[in-house]
């Protein structure tokens, strides 16, 4: 696979790579309808497109991301439909049978979201969830029945909200990848930060990098789902 990006957007790292991965190994049905939130250079778009998906949609908040996942399919030999807009609400009410996403997942220092810059493709809100958790809560509804979500990030993130934000979305949940090493250097940057808000231990210099799975069981009707907006977090 060849990868171009812009200046002003996020090179893949190996997250995005791990992601990539998965999404490989997953059944996908004939005619596969995927979703790539928060596309960044377009990797994970591109790789459903190259593993035979027909339709893929690529959304981010950023326009060089966008134009880069278009450029980075034509490299490729591939066809994606780039989307710019905020999440879900780029699709209105599609579904599909996979979305995957690597999103922002670096703790900042509020929960102020950048507007405009690079850090758009990082910062993420105090504990690092604002985006995750709006993945989680809204996935459900736009996933056909037997359709999965795939979102990657560090255990820094607290992995198991997001477990229990997709289980009470309905999905049946596991964690399919796990990676352990260094922290990455905008981690690292962060880390006395980190260790007051207890998201890192003590002298930890590690983290975990996850990719978890949320199903769609097959039959299951609409109404029988609930709203997974409902979790509270302490």
């Amino acid at each position: 696979m060849r990868i171009i990006t812009f200046p002003g957007v996020f090179q893949p790292h190996s997250d995005s790579w791990l992601l990539a991965e998965q999404l490989r190994e997953q059944t996908l049905p004939p005619r596969a309808s995927v979703l790539d939130l928060c596309t960044g250079s377009g990797v994970l778009a591109v790789c459903a497109a190259m593993r035979g998906a027909r339709d893929v949609t690529a959304v981010d908040v950023s326009r060089r991301a966008v134009w880069s996942a278009r450029i980075n399919a034509r490299l490729n030999g591939t066809r994606i439909r780039g989307v710019r807009g905020d999440l879900f609400e780029a699709v209105g009410d599609r579904r599909f049978d996979a979305i995957v996403s690597n999103p922002p997942y670096v703790p900042a220092e509020s929960d102020e979201l950048p507007a405009r810059g690079p850090q758009r493709a990082w910062e993420a809100g105090l504990t690092g969830r604002l985006i995750l958790d709006r993945i989680c809560d809204e996935a459900p509804r736009h996933l056909r029945p037997g359709g999965f979500v795939l979102l990657v990030h560090s255990s820094v993130c607290d992995p198991e909200q997001t477990v229990e934000r997709l289980r009470a979305g309905g999905l049946d949940t596991d964690v399919v990848a796990r990676r352990r090493g260094p922290l990455g250097p905008l981690l690292t940057a962060r880390v006395s930060a980190l260790e007051a808000r207890g998201l890192l231990a003590a002298g930890r210099r590690e983290e975990e990098v996850l990719v978890i799975r949320g199903r769609r069981p097959l039959g299951r009707a609409d109404a029988a789902i609930p709203r997974a907006a409902a979790v509270t977090t302490a």
